[in-house]
């Protein structure tokens, strides 16, 4: 008796954004995952050789690992689309949605879930108007502690909390090195959690909250550096707290058109409101990352839930 052969995998991994070294470790923990499960593996960066190579490969799916902005806003699916490749996980227009967080915030929004008020402020507008006159506007519109982020971006690089007005323009140039329009919202107090979602066939599902608790910034540093952060997973929070926040990971997951796999990122106050704040379409997949370790915690074993998601993608 014959059996079918394994599928063929290209796992994209590096690319040319801040973030290339965390794509580089994601893609490498994920594809010794898949060879563990039986499949066959070959991992790619993405530069001129890519189409030609994948043209060599014809394999019967693409998982991009890449994170950052060509790997995340829609582009190098767009791409692999237009070559003909089946891809694993969102979409292109998905994928562009998600990854404005201004964008994303407002569709969320619309559809009941709490998320922190927040204005966008392109570095052009912040100059033409006057820095002091802008940032005086700020503080009295939307208080303090703010966040400033980059509308779009991942790792939390030029992300920052400010808590007094002085530390407020050195956020906004720190911001302006990763992104040319900042995102400025109010600082929600409470636990810090990222919920992931799966979907390997019969629709998306929360897996258990990572709660985070970091000395300091949850910064780039502190995602990607052992011994910074301290996780509990699941999340030290009461069922029902767990249960809402799981919800709202899911209703994001839907609302924005995701697939596959996603991680939504909330803080919960002190009245267990779960508040929006980002969503992620390729979640870091590294030894310090969230999805692997909620995956675990509920027990999967990553081989075979990396490999459940291939052929889910593969049936659909």
């Amino acid at each position: 008796m014959s059996h079918a052969p394994s599928p063929r995998l290209v796992v994209l991994a590096g690319g040319l954004s801040h973030e290339r070294d965390v794509s580089l470790r994601s893609g490498r923990r994920v594809a010794e995952a898949l060879r563990t499960a039986g499949l066959e593996v070959t991992v790619l960066d993405v530069d001129q050789r890519l189409l030609p190579t994948l043209d060599e490969l014809t394999p019967d799916l693409v998982w991009p690992l890449l994170h950052g902005a060509s790997g995340e806003d829609g582009s190098v699916r767009d791409v692999l689309a237009l070559a003909g490749h089946r891809v694993l996980g969102t979409g292109p227009q998905g994928s562009r949605v998600a990854w404005s967080k201004p964008v994303a915030k407002t569709v969320v929004q619309r559809a009941g879930i709490r998320t922190p008020a927040f204005v966008t402020l392109p570095q052009s507008l912040f100059r033409e108007l006057g820095a002091g006159q802008v940032l005086e506007a700020l503080v009295r519109r939307l208080g303090l502690p703010l966040v400033v982020k980059p509308s779009k971006g991942g790792s939390a690089l030029g992300v920052n909390l400010v808590t007094d007005t002085t530390a407020l323009p050195h956020a906004m140039v720190d911001c302006f090195s990763y992104s040319d329009t900042a995102l400025v919202e109010q600082a929600v107090q409470g636990t810090e959690i990222a919920v992931s979602v799966v979907d390997t066939g019969d629709g998306p599902v929360a897996l258990p909250p990572v709660e985070i608790v970091t000395d300091g910034p949850y910064d780039y540093d502190a995602r990607y550096n052992p011994g910074r952060t301290e996780y509990f997973t699941p999340a030290r929070l009461d069922p029902d707290v767990v249960a809402r926040a799981c919800e709202v990971a899911v209703a994001a997951h839907r609302e924005l058109g995701l697939a596959r796999l996603s991680r939504t990122d909330l803080v919960v106050d002190a009245d267990g409101t779960p508040w929006f704040l980002e969503v992620n379409v390729a979640p870091g997949m590294t030894e310090t990352s969230l999805l692997p370790q909620s995956a675990e915690a509920a027990g999967y074993e990553l081989p075979a839930l990396y490999r459940a998601l291939v052929e889910a993608e593969l049936r659909d």
